[in-house]
């Protein structure tokens, strides 16, 4: 079968004021869907059909299909990430941002200053590498997953498609809002497992 458009985990107006509806329905409904479209497509040119999305990224040959497939798992990883109600680290999670950044704030201080600075499209990321938390940023739709050791813990769209819509040009501020209102820790930390590759897979 081929490749869906995973459904938002939250309504389309959940995340508002933050994130408005028209915002999730260009960016989920349109750019998202979009991936998927192309993604299914090149994946029939080059014959793989029948592999899973991370089985696609890994081995895709061709620049065009790894990095639409990549924007379709990163996007569908991105989703979960945010959450409409607050929420704050759980207690594993904590011990670890403190062990290896000295504290929260300090962690998103990093994330943030990474986003800002990012130039052009791609991702910032909360990964964990060789047993500890680092972050990073990475262009386009490159992805933690293509990445021998770099587990994906949580992800910020940097892609001018996420926030025009609300904030215009304005990347700091989205990325203020998303930090400050929208991670949802809970599923960060649950990607301690080491799992978090398998939670925006398809078969």
């Amino acid at each position: 079968m081929p490749f869906s458009l995973p459904p938002l985990p939250y309504a389309a107006d959940a995340l508002a004021p933050h994130m408005s509806a028209e915002t999730l329905a260009y960016h989920h409904g349109k750019h998202h869907q979009a991936y998927v479209d192309k993604t299914n497509a090149l994946m029939a040119e080059a014959g793989l059909q029948g592999r899973s999305l991370v089985d696609v990224i890994r081995s895709a040959e061709s620049d065009p299909l790894r990095n639409n497939a990549g924007q379709l798992w990163n996007h569908s990883f991105f989703w979960q990430c945010l959450s409409p109600e607050p929420t704050r680290p759980p207690e594993a999670l904590l011990h670890l941002i403190t062990r290896d950044f000295g504290s929260l704030e300090a962690l998103t201080k990093a994330l943030a200053e990474t986003a800002i600075a990012h130039f052009g499209s791609g991702w910032a990321w909360l990964v964990m590498e060789e047993g500890a938390l680092r972050v990073t940023s990475l262009h386009d739709g490159d992805t933690p997953i293509a990445h021998g050791g770099m587990v994906p813990l949580l992800t910020l769209d940097l892609w001018e498609h996420a926030y025009y819509i609300d904030y215009r040009n304005a990347r700091p501020k989205y990325v203020e809002a998303l930090l400050g209102a929208l991670i949802n820790w809970e599923f960060v930390a649950l990607n301690l497992d080491g799992n978090g590759t398998l939670r925006a897979n398809q078969d």
